[in-house]
């Protein structure tokens, strides 16, 4: 009977906690952790998890709530770059497999809706932050570890030094955002005399750039560093502490270039690339984004309005490109121009351009304001912003994913504090 009983309170509590809104929030917010600290090792387990954290929404989700929150332009600007994508399909000359499969690196931006109406009624956005800052230092210890011993990799053809999953951009890219994103809670802990919090955490920023410096860097990492540190101090301090810890970065700077082969040797590409382009038509990786570049404003001038359809970009290469017997960067077919403006114009034209530009800009204008989750959302934003001059990152499956996941967290959280309305998670909640 005592054994009854007790399975009976058990059926009982396990269905009390499926009829309970708090309960498959909570649930919500775990896969959201899920997705955030799985991101930096698998794309297969970051989509699994995210696809149950839209499953649990289900039983608790206010419908007239939810849609009522869409008619914001932070929300509405994603949902009308992927219903662009989605219309573009019917004056696009490409094979409908290519079509759809256009539409798809838009796809994520529906998500993005749907974390921002979440997450301003949660208490637990902190979870997922500290989520992928815990994974991707984790991920900076397997790199330090490939670095040594390459057969570590889980990749297969180990090219890449340092890279234990993924590849290095992808692994610059989050290296780069918890770095700085560091810097406020740093300079916050700093202004209150609590020491060895802020030393804890100055440690774990150096540790990311340290790897960054000596074991593999992407080039686009390096042009955005500074960008974002000058976001950070323009924002965050005085004129006194910019102009001294400008001087104390230009030495870092210095020391880990004498220091490092590895950095010297990223950055001494872009001269040399740039010269093996020009001179002789080679595809390297800097003549490349130039060939694709050049060639993907040809195409806007040709359909400025409504661009050439979702889908259309690969088949307008094929028809501009060399014999492809000769070893030339202009001879190379693509897809993805390489930078998200193009990406986009070449598509869908100036339309698309400026739904884009409102996205960023609206996103901008969401973190405005001081606090951790402002700092953060506008640090996700600005990256994806730069990063995007060289690359369409905003598709791309990874850092579209960093974009959708930082900006849906932090920008709920921030207008969860604004409006000042009850969390679900809270006490008493």
């Amino acid at each position: 009977m005592t054994v009854l009983a007790r399975d009976e309170s058990k059926g009982a509590m396990l269905l009390r906690r499926l009829r309970s809104p708090a309960a498959w929030a909570e649930t919500v917010d775990v896969f959201a952790v899920l997705t955030a600290a799985s991101l930096p090792w698998s794309t297969s387990l970051a989509g699994i998890f995210n696809a149950l954290l839209l499953v649990c929404m289900v039983p608790f989700l206010d419908l007239r709530a939810f849609l009522q929150s869409l008619k914001r332009p932070i929300c509405a600007a994603p949902i009308a770059l992927f219903l662009l994508a989605l219309v573009g399909t019917l004056w696009s000359d490409a094979a409908w497999g290519a079509r759809l499969y256009a539409v798809n690196p838009t796809v994520k931006l529906l998500v993005l809706p749907v974390l921002l109406y979440h997450f301003e009624r949660s208490s637990r956005g902190h979870w997922v932050l500290i989520g992928f800052l815990a994974s991707c230092a984790l991920l900076s210890v397997m790199s330090w570890l490939v670095a040594f011993y390459p057969n570590f990799t889980l990749k297969p053809d180990h090219l890449e030094r340092g890279i234990f999953v993924k590849n290095y951009i992808d692994q610059s890219q989050e290296f780069t955002l918890c770095a700085v994103a560091l810097a406020y809670p740093i300079v916050m802990l700093l202004r209150e005399k609590r020491y060895w919090l802020a030393g804890l955490l100055t440690a774990l920023a150096l540790s990311f750039f340290v790897n960054m410096a000596f074991v593999v860097v992407s080039r686009t990492a390096l042009v955005t560093i500074p960008i974002m540190f000058g976001v950070f101090a323009l924002l965050h301090l005085r004129w006194r502490s910019i102009a001294i810890i400008f001087a104390a970065l230009l030495a870092g700077a210095a020391l880990a270039w004498q220091a490092s082969p590895q950095l010297r040797k990223t950055a001494d590409t872009f001269a040399s690339d740039y010269t093996r382009y020009k001179e002789k038509g080679e595809p390297t990786s800097l003549g490349l984004r130039l060939e694709f570049w050049r060639k993907s404003l040809g195409f806007f001038a040709e359909a400025p309005i409504k661009g050439h359809g979702t889908g259309s970009t690969r088949g307008l290469f094929e028809q501009v490109a060399t014999p492809s017997g000769h070893y030339q960067a202009s001879a190379e077919v693509i897809g993805n121009p390489h930078n998200q403006t193009l990406n986009v114009a070449v598509q869908w034209g100036i339309i698309g351009v400026v739904i884009l530009y409102a996205i960023w800009l609206l996103h901008l204008l969401l973190f405005r304001g001081d606090g951790l989750a402002n700092w953060i959302g506008l640090l996700v934003v600005v990256q994806n912003i730069f990063t995007s001059l060289f690359n369409s990152h905003l598709f791309d499956f990874h850092e579209g994913w960093m974009y959708v996941l930082g900006v849906g967290v932090a920008g709920g959280m921030v207008i969860g504090a604004r409006r000042g309305a009850p969390k679900v998670g809270e006490a008493g909640s």
